[in-house]
Formats: structure tokens, C-alpha cells, sequence
């Protein structure tokens, strides 16, 4: 494991196998049981829990949580704050036989910044879920989620929309242009346009608050 050289080392339970090679950030803990190949890079402050497998060609950033009993194959990228609850399933191979060696067929799956999947939940490979998207538990995504999209059912469609903070806004699925809601938690604000919701920054011209 290669830790930041100017900040607290990355640690590893003596159960858990970190390869030769493998990236491990500053503060990042591999919990009981889990295996870290060789190629993986892990950024700083993650924490794997037990029995987590992080396979060679993952990359995950900074501040990522994976709960127990995730593995998180070739070809997966976690970008920085996202969480993934127990028995998160990640694919890399969308049509698989044993006796077909499909290696090459490789899709790859990325998970933006700030996302959330909940327990038990599938990600079929090929998928782009947008940053602060919420998967709900067991729901098993097919397709590209939405940035701050709520995601439910199998399959996963939205049913809503979350803020950053993880609260469900008030605000329509399909909205009207223009349409805004408000963060209960934060009082942060969220404009959709063109079905796209962002947040509004400070000092930005605001229309009618949806209700």
C-alpha cells in the first residue's frame, strides 16, 4: 500500500490483504476480511468495510464509503464522496456465460460525485449515475440515472429528486422549466431547466418556488 507521505497513514486490519502496488490515500481504513488488488487506487479518507473486494482497474476517490460485503469490480470508478451501502452490486460484463470468455467486453460504470446507493441495490454495467443521485435499496439500475435523481424499483425509475444533503425535494418529477424547490435541511435552493436540476447559487435571479 502507498499512503500519503505528508499525512496519516492509510491501515488495514491484519485480516484484510492489500496487494503489492495497490493505492491506499491518507486515513483510509480496509476493514476486516476485505482484498484490495494491486491496481486499485483508493483515495484519502475512504473506508472499505468488512468483506469488501476492490478489484485492479477501479479507481475511487476521496471520502468514499463502501459498507460491508461490496465488490467492486474492473472497470468502476467511484468519484469522490460517494456511498455505497451493504451488498452493493457492481457487473462489468452485460450478457455473461461461463464458457464465453468476454474480458474485452468490458462496460464500464461511474459513479459521480456525492452519490448514493442503497443497500442492496444493482448497477448494470454501462451506467453513468449523475453526482448526489440516490439509488433506493434493492432497486437495480438499467440505464443513466440523473444528477440528484431519486432512483427506485427494479427496474429503477425516478421518483423524485434529492438535494445534495440527501432530502427528498419538493418538486415534480417533470416539472415545468424553472421550476424550484428548497433543501429542508440547508435552505440551499434548486432550479430545474431543460430537465436538468442544478443548484442555485447565491445572488442568482429566482422565479416562482415550486410547491
Amino acid at each position: 500500500m502507498t499512503p500519503d507521505a505528508d499525512a496519516a497513514p492509510a491501515w488495514a486490519h491484519p485480516s484484510a490483504i492489500v496487494d503489492e502496488g495497490a493505492q491506499l490515500g491518507a486515513g483510509t481504513k480496509v476493514w476486516h476480511f476485505s482484498h484490495v488488488c494491486g491496481g486499485a487506487r483508493i483515495g484519502p479518507g475512504c473506508s472499505l468495510g468488512q468483506n469488501v473486494f476492490v478489484a485492479n482497474d477501479v479507481a475511487i476517490g476521496a471520502n468514499v464509503k463502501i459498507q460491508n460485503n461490496v465488490s467492486v469490480y474492473d472497470a468502476v470508478t467511484l468519484e469522490d464522496e460517494v456511498f455505497c451501502g451493504p451488498s452493493v452490486v457492481f457487473t462489468n460484463v452485460f450478457n455473461p456465460r461461463s464458457a464465453v470468455p468476454r474480458k474485452a467486453e468490458y462496460r464500464r460504470t461511474l459513479i459521480r460525485r456525492g452519490a448514493t446507493l442503497g443497500a442492496n441495490s444493482t448497477i448494470v454495467c454501462g451506467s453513468t449515475v449523475g453526482e448526489y443521485a440516490f439509488i433506493g435499496a434493492g432497486a437495480v439500475v438499467t440505464k443513466d440515472v440523473p444528477a440528484f435523481a431519486l432512483m427506485t424499483g427494479v427496474p429503477a425509475r425516478q421518483t423524485g429528486w434529492m438535494s445534495r444533503h440527501g432530502e427528498k425535494l419538493a418538486l415534480p418529477v417533470r416539472a415545468i422549466d424553472g421550476a424550484e424547490a428548497v433543501c429542508p435541511a440547508t435552505g440551499e435552493r434548486y432550479r430545474l431547466q431543460g430537465g436538468v436540476l442544478a443548484v442555485l447559487p447565491d445572488g442568482m435571479d429566482r422565479g416562482t418556488a415550486a410547491t
